[in-house]
């Protein structure tokens, strides 16, 4: 809501902090005044007599009063006078000028009780100024109000756009990412009142389109098929290409560069945003030339895409430091009293929120929010033409919290003032927004693998494989099913020896004989690095009897996809079922993962470097809870319950997505879909279409995977996805 449309009772709540905030900066100003004058006797506050305490804080807060309204009305109009004096002698004027202003301060003090020497002056001038500018600014750490009408006076854009300026202006458009916000959430989060300004949106004509994820349901796959317009061969989060001996994981720089250049190689067009674009807090750049916190370009530099609204740029400013610093301790000590709360309760499910997780939590909630939001804002403030920013918090939070429930409400709530603070500002953009949400896939809750059945999917398919298990595999309390799975697994290898030191630290392991077992959510990988090609149902079983019937057979799985010799490919599930993939339907083993299962199952079977076993979990299909094989108590990255379930938020005068009674399936459609609504936004300069895949021989060549920031932190951890 723009300030020219507020209501009464928001002037007055506005008005009210305001005045607030005037008083504490006052009071805060007197006691400072106060120290100082006990510290210097140079100051003077008291007439010659003495006076009483009482007395002597009246007359600090009379000179403190004094002081800042001279500041106030005075200061800026000296600054102004001396514009074009040049900058070292204009910092050494600001001292003895701000002295002058107490001096006369002091003087305007009734009974001529203040005094101070002029070169004490200037030290307690400065002080005092110091003290008031950080209370000011530590008071507005969450005032939105007050950070947007800063932000409006550096561009110097006071008061909204006028339409009639731009009425023939071309519109640009900003993409906002609610990274794992899935439909169901959404839908929810706007009927329960946590977002107001969708649910505006919403009731003024905006149109909400679900959309079906493919199978690997993370934000690696979806992000690059949005972005980039190509996702192939992505099967997962993590991946074992036996090819070049690579583990490929979405969000570590070295992978996602190269996922980057091959969907450029792939498709022979740059990206979504190519033409004019910005790309915040992404883990691809989509072809952008202003860029911040890009996993896959982090440290381009040069004249041309140097941003400087990333990190450096945002804290080189002292206030924003102060306002996120204090809103990153109320995150810590929020995380710190929810996870206490869930522990006291004896919530279930619930996995282990300590060590460092509180600050990676602040971080990813905090952090990235301001730093990526304040881009945006500057993005549209410059009038770019497109913008595409990742808002990740409600995503680290569900992980931990569970997709649902008070602790990921008050996050939905924070990316709902962040949503409406970046429309506020495109009302003062030289040119108007188009303002679209949508996010790259969903979460499903559900208790881990590990803690339902007493061992990790590693530990499963090493017993399978005859391998040394570690020794924490334990029985479980979850019920006698996930009991005798534990022990029937177990069982299935026979003379199974214990492993007595664990294996080498690391996800590899340390002989090529043995598998490798990678988790994605609810989807697991296994792969047999020594055999060089993908191994079939019939060399499995060869190797190791047992895998493959322990792995379908178990409750906590819901089907396994292998290759087959005599039968192309084949699913896997309980009780011997066994389908051929193109005979596939959204039936049988894939009943409880709904419809689109069999057609993502399929796609992800063509892929070069799918794994020699896919996994993925149960599902159960009225609560559309799974078992994570990490330790996440809301996941996503395979199939199941909402997590496949995206949303995409339009205004109304863009085109729909897809004509009435269609469905919206897979991230490669909903680039095409962003693409199109740039063409009908900013006319024939964006590409119409992406050019035809190239051959080899065309493909333009590979650049250098660059350094990484300290500042990207975040996309190198492994739970991120």
């Amino acid at each position: 809501m723009g300030d020219g449309r507020w209501g009464g009772a928001d002037r007055w709540r506005s008005a009210g902090r305001a005045l607030a905030r005037v008083v504490v900066v006052w009071a805060a100003s007197t006691l400072t005044l106060l120290l100082l004058a006990g510290l210097l006797p140079d100051v003077q506050l008291q007439s010659p007599d003495g006076d009483s305490l009482t007395r002597t804080a009246l007359t600090a807060a009379w000179a403190a009063g004094a002081f800042g309204l001279l500041g106030a009305l005075v200061w800026p109009l000296i600054v102004r006078a001396l514009l074009l004096v040049p900058a070292l002698v204009l910092g050494l004027l600001v001292f003895f000028l701000n002295g002058s202003l107490l001096l006369v301060a002091l003087r305007l003090i009734p009974d001529g009780r203040g005094a101070a020497d002029p070169e004490t002056a200037v030290v307690v001038a400065a002080v005092m100024s110091a003290v008031a500018s950080a209370t000011a600014t530590a008071l507005a750490v969450r005032d939105d109000d007050a950070y947007r009408r800063r932000l409006y006076r550096l561009t110097g854009r006071t008061r909204p756009r006028d339409p009639g300026d731009t009425a023939h202006a071309v519109p640009g458009t900003v993409f906002l990412q609610l990274d794992g916000v899935g439909h169901h959430v959404l839908r929810t989060a706007v009927d329960n009142d946590l977002m107001p300004t969708v649910a505006g949106w919403l009731g003024s004509g905006h149109l909400l389109t679900p959309w079906r994820t493919d199978w690997s349901s993370q934000t690696g796959a979806s992000q690059l098929g949005i972005l980039h317009g190509s996702n192939e061969d992505v099967p997962a989060f993590r991946w074992y290409e036996k090819d070049t001996g690579r583990l490929m994981v979405s969000n570590r720089p070295a992978s996602a560069v190269e996922l980057q250049r091959r969907a450029v190689q792939r498709t022979g067009d740059g990206g979504l945003l190519t033409f004019d674009g910005a790309s915040r807090g992404n883990l691809f750049s989509g072809g952008a030339d202003q860029l911040a916190l890009v996993l896959s370009m982090a440290a381009r530099r040069g004249r041309r895409n140097r941003s400087r609204a990333g990190y450096f740029a945002y804290f080189s400013d002292p206030a924003n430091a102060v306002r996120t610093a204090g809103s990153l301790v109320a995150e810590c000590l929020r995380e710190m009293g929810q996870s206490t709360r869930a522990l006291l309760r004896r919530e279930t499910p619930r996995v282990s929120r300590g060590g460092t997780y509180p600050f990676v939590r602040a971080f990813a909630t905090v952090v990235e929010r301001d730093v990526v939001v304040s881009a945006v804002m500057g993005d549209v403030l410059a009038g770019r033409t497109a913008v595409y920013a990742d808002l990740v918090a409600y995503d680290e939070v569900a992980h931990h919290s569970g997709p649902h429930g008070r602790d990921v409400d008050q996050v939905l709530k924070r990316l709902d003032r962040a949503i409406g603070l970046i429309a506020t500002v495109a009302e003062h953009a030289p040119r108007p927004y188009r303002i679209v949400l949508l996010s790259d896939h969903g979460q499903s809750p559900g208790e881990t693998f590990e803690s339902a059945y007493g061992l990790t999917l590693k530990d499963l398919v090493r017993a399978g494989c005859g391998l040394p298990v570690s020794r924490r595999v334990r029985r479980t309390r979850s019920g006698s099913e996930a009991r005798d799975a534990a022990r029937d697994a177990l069982r299935s290898a026979l003379h199974r020896p214990v492993d007595e030191g664990g294996e080498a630290a690391g996800e590899l392991p340390a002989r090529s004989s043995e598998p490798v077992v990678l988790a994605s959510g609810n989807l697991g990988l296994v792969s047999f690095p020594d055999v060089p090609h993908r191994m079939t149902r019939e060399e499995i079983d060869r190797r190791h009897p047992a895998l493959l019937r322990t792995l379908a057979n178990h409750p906590g799985i819901g089907f396994v996809l292998v290759a087959s010799a005599e039968h192309g490919s084949v699913v896997l599930a309980r009780g011997g079922a066994e389908v051929p993939v193109a005979a596939l339907a959204d039936d049988g083993p894939l009943a409880a993962f709904g419809p689109g299962a069999a057609r993502a199952v399929r796609r992800t079977d063509g892929f070069p470097h799918v794994a020699d076993i896919m996994v993925n979990s149960m599902c159960d299909p009225e609560t559309g809870s799974v078992h994570a094989f990490e330790e996440q108590i809301g996941s996503h990255g395979g199939l199941g319950g909402e997590q496949s379930h995206a949303f995409l938020l339009s205004p109304p005068d863009l085109s729909p997505p897809v004509e009435s009674g269609e469905e919206l399936v897979g991230a490669e459609q909903v680039h095409r879909v962003l693409r199109r609504w740039l063409r009908e936004s900013s006319g024939p300069q964006v590409p119409l279409d992406p050019t035809p895949p190239r051959g080899p021989a065309e493909a333009p060549p590979a650049t250098d995977p660059p350094s990484v920031l300290p500042a990207d932190e975040r996309f190198a951890r492994d739970d991120s996805h």
